[in-house]
């Protein structure tokens, strides 16, 4: 065990990339990009969080600001839910615990959006709590670790969390903790791992792959969207149509997208743009179509509208896939970081396709 926790935290402290999460003790900080980090790739995390910091450097400022402020710094992360409740626990501990984030796991657990994972990631690195971090990166790597049973069954989800408690480095466990999702995250690859470059291969059981629960397939969906636009009196300048999604829909409530149309309608019609959009388990197949000017379905099916032109519209708290079509129709500009100025690489776009880990193309699933 010692064995493991030195090779590991010499691996990590020769190998951990440089994160601007990790340059900060700040438990507020460490916060936000826990929960941003929740299901997002760090590509895309990276210089949202930047920009969300600098509007929100405070976990007051936070609290203060409306919730629509909150969504459109959100806008194109998914899972909209996350900002919601973040909002809500921002107002809520300067409520109940005078503006301080609570210093330990169990406590932290208490706040909005905050479960076992997120309250030991808080509590061990900013607060130096003994508590391990279990998410999918260390959850792969102690199963790998400890090995399949004789009858070829996985470690059972009670196995690895105490095992985790176990091999964990008592004395800097925030740092073993990032060192363990590390490891995961870039060596201990769940398809292909790097074997040869992990600093704990002697003491895995496994020493490769392991029998993984088959994915499960995506559903295709069919879709159509409206593109309206009209003149200003601002010269060369235009609005695009807007509607608001009701706030009982299951997903993104109140967020704003464009139109959407019956298939019927465009049937004839050529889309000025063809996207593929994942939301939860449905592969949208989504079809843009320009209208002069809004028909009676759009206006009658969607009652909550608004005319928004281009700089507004980083603004206003947009789904993943409208802010997408937007961007690539060279309507909406690429949103700017505060601190620098500077526009958001496509490197960094989490509307672009990326690779997987199998190194084949894969779309974002923003928009959940």
């Amino acid at each position: 065990m010692q064995n493991l926790r030195r090779s590991l935290l010499w691996w990590y402290s020769l190998h951990a990339r440089d994160l601007p999460w990790r340059r900060t003790r700040d438990p507020y900080c460490i916060w936000i990009s826990e929960i941003m980090l929740q299901q997002t790739r760090v590509a895309t995390v990276v210089e949202r969080y930047r920009v969300f910091i600098a509007d929100f450097p405070t976990l007051i400022s936070l609290a203060l600001a409306p919730e629509e402020a909150v969504l459109a710094h959100w806008s194109g992360l998914g899972y909209y839910k996350r900002a919601r409740l973040l909002h809500r626990a921002a107002r809520f501990v300067m409520q109940e615990h005078s503006g301080a984030l609570p210093r330990t796991a169990d406590a932290l657990r208490q706040l909005p959006g905050i479960g076992h994972y997120t309250a030991a990631a808080i509590a061990s690195i900013a607060f130096g709590e003994a508590v391990a971090v279990v998410d999918g990166n260390v959850e792969r790597v102690v199963t790998r670790l400890l090995g399949v049973t004789k009858d070829g069954k996985l470690p059972t989800p009670g196995r690895i969390r105490t095992a985790a408690e176990q091999i964990l480095a008592k004395e800097q466990p925030g740092t073993f903790n990032q060192a363990m999702m590390e490891l995961g995250a870039t060596v201990c690859h769940p398809q292909w791992p790097r074997c040869d470059k992990c600093p704990i291969q002697e003491i895995c059981r496994t020493q490769g792959e392991h029998p993984t629960v088959p994915r499960t397939r995506l559903r295709s969906r069919q879709t159509a969207y409206g593109l309206v636009q009209r003149k200003t009196k601002q010269r060369g300048k235009v609005e695009v149509l807007l509607q608001q999604r009701p706030s009982d829909a299951a997903q993104m409530p109140d967020m704003w997208e464009l139109p959407e149309v019956d298939l019927s309608v465009v049937e004839k019609m050529e889309p000025v743009l063809r996207v593929r959009h994942v939301i939860t388990k449905t592969n949208h197949y989504v079809g843009v179509y320009e209208f002069i000017r809004p028909t009676k379905e759009m206006l009658e099916k969607h009652p909550i509208q608004q005319w928004a032109n281009a700089e507004t519209l980083l603004e206003i708290p947009l789904t993943g896939l409208a802010r997408k079509i937007l961007m690539r129709m060279d309507i909406m500009p690429r949103p700017k970081s505060i601190r620098t100025g500077h526009v958001i690489p496509e490197a960094l776009d989490p509307f672009l396709p990326t690779l997987d880990a199998q190194g084949n193309p894969r779309e974002d699933e923003t928009g959940k």
